[in-house]
């Protein structure tokens, strides 16, 4: 593999630096993930307490709760479209825009884009209990981590499962936008399973990807160039484990 002749065709000093840094940019990379994990699940539960109340209104949900005015522009409303599908967008254009931008603009782009996502995420909580996703976030959490983990010792080249898993996204992104006009629930739980597999290969790829990439342009060292690859890499990993959360909560989560 092409990190290892990278590894090889240095000295023993120079090797030593590489691990160091590799070390300290997946930690960055780790840690800017967790901070935006915090900010997302942040989001989502305020957002998705202040939608609910108790008084009754005529935005019924049924067990005795009810859409506030906020709730039912969020989840009701023709706003509902924009909540839906701003962080793909936002995505994109982030892909796009990054090499114009510096690192810390990078950054918080970054975070805004993860506090859009805890806006979109936010009707969980008045989907499922609190207890079944709190659960089902651990059993991500456990499963995201070996399979990171897994991504980042294995000596298996992953790069050949690239294509293969990009295409299943983009399979999984058409089959979900059709089903919100089908409400098919046969194709729902499909899309759930095929889901699963594919961010828990998108998981340990990304990983491996992360780690080749650092290795592979240490040699440069250019700061700013590894520190907005960090950001990415933590936006990769981010959006697996989110989708991965998701897709596994249609599974485990109990409905209100």
């Amino acid at each position: 593999m092409a990190q290892y002749d990278t590894i090889r065709s240095v000295g023993v000093g120079a090797r030593a630096a590489i691990d160091e840094g590799l070390k300290a940019h997946m930690n960055k990379v780790y840690g800017l993930m967790s901070v935006a994990m915090l900010i997302t699940a942040g989001a989502a539960w305020a957002l998705g307490g202040l939608s609910m109340s108790a008084t009754p209104t005529e935005y019924a949900l049924g067990n005795g709760k009810y859409l506030t005015e906020l709730g039912y522009a969020l989840y009701v409303s023709p706003l509902k479209w924009v909540i839906m599908f701003l962080p793909l967008v936002m995505v994109f254009a982030f892909g796009a825009m990054i090499n114009r931008m510096s690192a810390a603009s990078a950054q918080l782009f970054f975070y805004v884009y993860a506090a859009l996502m805890g806006l979109s995420l936010s009707s969980i909580f008045l989907v499922f209990t609190a207890t079944s996703i709190a659960s089902t976030f651990l059993v991500t959490a456990i499963a995201f981590a070996g399979l990171s983990l897994y991504g980042y010792t294995t000596k298996r080249d992953l790069s050949g499962m690239g294509t293969f898993l990009m295409m299943g996204v983009i399979g999984l992104v058409v089959a979900s936008i059709v089903n919100i006009f089908l409400g098919s629930s046969a194709l729902q739980f499909a899309i759930s399973v095929i889901g699963v597999l594919i961010f828990a290969g998108l998981t340990a790829f990304d990983t491996q990807n992360i780690k080749n990439t650092y290795i592979q342009h240490a040699a440069a060292m250019d700061q700013e160039w590894m520190a907005k690859s960090a950001i990415m890499g933590a936006l990769n990993l981010y959006l697996d484990f989110i989708n991965l959360f998701m897709f596994l909560l249609q599974f485990l989560g109990n409905r209100e």
